[in-house]
């Protein structure tokens, strides 16, 4: 099996990453197309096949997570760790000082995963995502 990351081109795959969020996330929780283009997006390949893609916002000293998916047939087969293992990475080499993330709060798998690679539980975010309303836990980690 080989795993890789490429960086997403929005312009030229806006289609692939709009389809790809539809197919992971809640309606309420996709990304317009102007946050499409706005983040840093990376596709996880494995064996040359799109399984993931995650989001990253820059900020001079952290590296905002926005988003971390992969697709549901790869669901629960570790893809997830493997994903976050390159992120952080991914923003040590690029030289951030601090990583951030939020998620549901019933995504306890990514929460786990999260607290895994060492994120600390910052703050919670009331009712931060809609349909259905959720709060969100905000997780930090220092590099």
């Amino acid at each position: 099996m080989i795993v890789e990351f490429r960086k997403a081109d929005a312009a030229r795959e806006l289609r692939s990453l709009i389809a790809f969020d539809h197919k992971v996330f809640r309606k309420s929780d996709w990304f317009s197309t102007e946050e499409w283009r706005a983040y840093e997006s990376y596709w996880m390949l494995i064996d040359g096949r799109k399984v993931g893609c995650c989001a990253f916002e820059r900020h001079p000293d952290t590296l905002d997570v926005v988003s971390s998916g992969i697709h549901p047939r790869h669901q629960r087969k570790g893809f997830g760790t493997v994903m976050k293992a390159w992120q952080v990475s991914f923003a040590r080499q690029q030289g951030f000082a601090r990583m951030a993330t939020c998620s549901r709060l019933s995504n306890l798998p990514m929460i786990a995963i999260n607290r895994k690679f060492g994120f600390k539980k910052v703050r919670i975010k009331r009712a931060y995502y809609g349909d259905p309303v959720e709060s969100a836990v905000v997780m930090e980690k220092l590099l």
